[in-house]
């Protein structure tokens, strides 16, 4: 399926909450879910699609991962490092900026949701 990355069968995890990470992720073809496990109940949070990114924290804060991801179907994800993004940011400085609109976007969606939960919950 893919080139560079690594192709992911169907519930095959990539990523697992609570472990450390050190690179983020670029989905080449597919799609990925996240979602966090609360309770022994797997929470889901997100569906991504080819073109999409995820683990991106890993590279900006150095925590461990917050949720876990893993293929829905067969999935061809690429590993980013740090390195890897630095250098490609250096010869396309507009990637930082369509990074950061993607992670602003998830930040406002889930602002919504939240203001949405809390209005549900005072009715």
């Amino acid at each position: 399926m893919t080139t560079l990355g690594k192709d992911y069968g169907d519930g095959e995890l990539i990523v697992k909450q609570g472990e450390s990470g050190d690179c983020m992720y670029v989905i080449q073809e597919g799609e990925v879910e996240v979602f966090v496990t609360r309770d022994g109940r797997d929470v889901p949070l997100a569906i991504r699609k080819r073109g999409e990114f995820f683990g991106e924290m890993a590279i900006f804060e150095r925590e461990t991962r917050a949720a876990s991801v893993r293929a829905r179907g067969q999935a061809g994800v690429l590993t980013v490092d740090r390195r890897q993004l630095l250098s490609r940011i250096e010869e396309d400085p507009a990637l930082a900026m369509r990074m950061i609109q993607a992670m602003c976007h998830r930040v406002r969606t889930l602002s919504n949701e939240l203001s949405q939960l809390k209005n549900g919950a005072s009715d």
